[in-house]
């Protein structure tokens, strides 16, 4: 297991951008697949952006696709999500989360562990 931690929300403006960081423990970063999520108000977890162990491979939902990029950093233990052109449907709780899986997944269940999320919000 991983213990993760989430920071860089905030408030932003509609068509602005924001870069949120996932700090990951442990020696074993490299060996896991990571995942974003958001909950938005009064609705489930919905899969955001997923990225390889080694970086090389990603996967977006087709409402941020173009618009963020996921990207990491195994030296720092870190995985990032840059947030252009954000949209007032962006806001929302984003979580970061770990998988054993071999690769990238946007299936909730698929993740083991979780950071405790960061509050994101667009105003129109």
């Amino acid at each position: 297991q991983v213990q993760l931690e989430e920071s860089g929300g905030g408030l932003v403006q509609a068509g602005g951008s924001l870069r949120l960081s996932c700090a990951a423990s442990g020696r074993t970063f490299s060996l896991y697949v990571m995942g974003w999520f958001r909950q938005g108000p009064g609705k489930e977890r919905e899969f955001v952006a997923a990225i390889t162990r080694g970086g090389m491979l990603k996967l977006y939902a087709d409402s941020v696709k173009g618009r963020f990029t996921v990207s990491r950093d195994n030296a720092k233990n870190t995985v990032y999500l840059q947030m252009n052109s954000l949209k007032f449907e962006d806001t929302a709780v984003y979580y970061c989360g770990a998988t054993t899986s071999s690769t990238p997944t946007r299936v909730l269940n698929d993740y083991n562990d979780w950071g405790q999320g960061t509050q994101v919000t667009v105003s129109a």
